[in-house]
């Protein structure tokens, strides 16, 4: 690992999952990890969706016991969030210079350098996965294979080009606004699993709901990020 001055280790009672989060100071600014697991063994990285911190994400995958204690039995998980999506994150003034998808993925293979990572499988989510797949297409050595749930994998139409402006405009002058919150959530929910006419939403997109509401203040993050995501 690299020289402690590096890295700040942060205590979270409220994670159940063991380990801890450092913040990794790399050319292209801070970035925050949690690791998760024994790092003796072979290397997990995960890269969330826009607007989700790596334990919103995955937090479907992370409590089931079955696939956690399977995931921790063969890997130590490396959780990168983007800049300024980590838990108790301060909101990213505007006045910082904005990172290119270019510049996420450099800040990823300094983190594999951190922690001393040299081939490591990947696990990203939508805009996690278009980083991850970048990452991958640049550093082929360090990537031992991909995992990539609803990836972006072409450029976008007429209409959703228009559809992203709208929603770009809707996050400049107004904010998390309730437009945008459903957007997001039929970004994350499938039709079926957000259509429950009979039943009250899921456990796990009124936590999704939740957390929106908690990022009202975010809303710059999330424009300057949907700008390099090109979600």
């Amino acid at each position: 690992m690299g020289d402690s001055s590096d890295s700040v280790s942060i205590d979270i009672d409220m994670i159940p999952l063991g380990g801890k989060e450092c913040v990794v100071n790399t050319s292209k600014g801070s970035v925050s990890v949690f690791v998760c697991g024994d790092q003796g063994k072979p290397a997990l990285i995960t890269y969330p969706d826009v607007a989700l911190n790596y334990m919103s994400c995955f937090q479907g995958l992370l409590f089931c016991s079955d696939a956690a204690s399977l995931l921790l039995h063969n890997f130590c998980i490396y959780h990168i969030d983007a800049p300024g999506h980590e838990l108790g994150a301060d909101v990213i003034s505007s006045d910082v210079p904005l990172l290119s998808v270019d510049d996420l993925a450099d800040q990823v293979v300094e983190v594999l350098d951190f922690f001393g990572l040299k081939e490591v499988m990947c696990l990203g989510v939508t805009a996690g996965a278009y980083i991850l797949t970048l990452f991958a297409m640049k550093y082929k050595e360090r990537v031992l294979g991909l995992v990539l749930v609803s990836p972006i994998c072409k450029v976008p139409s007429w209409t959703e080009w228009l559809y992203n402006k709208v929603l770009l405009n809707l996050l400049y002058f107004y904010g998390m606004c309730d437009v945008v919150k459903e957007c997001l959530l039929q970004r994350y929910f499938s039709e079926e699993l957000r259509s429950a006419i009979h039943a009250e939403e899921s456990d796990i997109i009124q936590a999704c709901r939740r957390l929106l509401d908690e990022r009202q203040k975010e809303a710059v993050l999330l424009l300057r990020f949907r700008h390099v995501a090109h979600w």
